[in-house]
């Protein structure tokens, strides 16, 4: 009988092979998987082996259950390797996806946007005057409040979603970098340019106004990482 460690090392071969295989389609969306006792002729492993690992692709929503009818694919991609390999991306990546949402996002909100969503991008806006004696954290805080009401306002809640995600990856990151840098300050003006081109139903003028916000940015970390080497 093989230690329990052992078995351990058997389910994750067991369960990298078959995530492996749905990744290259090898079952598309929404077909119907092999039965344990064939997988595990495939595989040269137990039944129990194979059973652990589609337990695991179970939980992880690639698999579904239909009592009666067999194993489905649900998904094809792991969502936690997806969102670990992410992770794993480095600064400059993370801040490059943020920066493409924002313009893809105003660019929607142009299109989208209701007398709601509007309404709570102008008090965003309006908490981006300047205020004396406000830290550069303070300002961050608010800057992104006002970038998060437009991607909320996409109508894109996977988008919105990943806004969010991103710009939590990288605000820190961003803000001990460039600190000491001489980098383009957005002011009020170029907010205001994002919000009149969403109000007036302009998403490529929207797209334009949040790159210009965008782009400064992303130059500068290159500078700062192109210093570094």
């Amino acid at each position: 009988m093989l230690p329990a460690a052992a078995k351990r090392s058997l389910v994750d071969i067991a369960l990298e092979n078959l995530s492996q295989q749905l990744a290259a389609g090898r079952w598309p969306l929404g077909s119907r998987m092999p039965t344990e006792p064939e997988l595990a002729e495939e595989l040269g492993i137990s039944r129990n082996t194979v059973r652990e690992a589609i337990r695991v692709l179970l939980y992880a929503g690639l698999l579904e259950v239909r009592q009666g009818d067999g194993t489905y694919v649900r998904a094809v991609v792991n969502p936690g390797e997806a969102m670990r390999s992410i992770s794993r991306a480095s600064l400059r990546e993370h801040l490059e996806v943020r920066c493409l949402l924002e313009e893809s996002a105003a660019r929607l909100a142009a299109e989208r946007a209701g007398t709601v969503e509007l309404a709570r991008i102008a008090a965003a806006l309006e908490q981006l005057r300047p205020q004396d004696g406000e830290t550069p954290e303070r300002y961050a805080e608010r800057d992104l409040d006002f970038h998060v009401s437009i991607a909320d306002a996409c109508g894109n809640q996977a988008l919105a979603s990943l806004y969010r995600y991103f710009s939590d990856a990288v605000r820190q990151s961003v803000q001990d970098s460039i600190r000491d840098e001489a980098l383009p300050d957005p002011d009020f003006a170029a907010h205001a340019a994002i919000y009149e081109a969403i109000r007036d139903r302009k998403p490529e003028h929207a797209g334009q106004a949040a790159a210009a916000i965008t782009r400064p940015l992303l130059a500068t970390l290159d500078r700062l990482l192109h210093k570094q080497r």
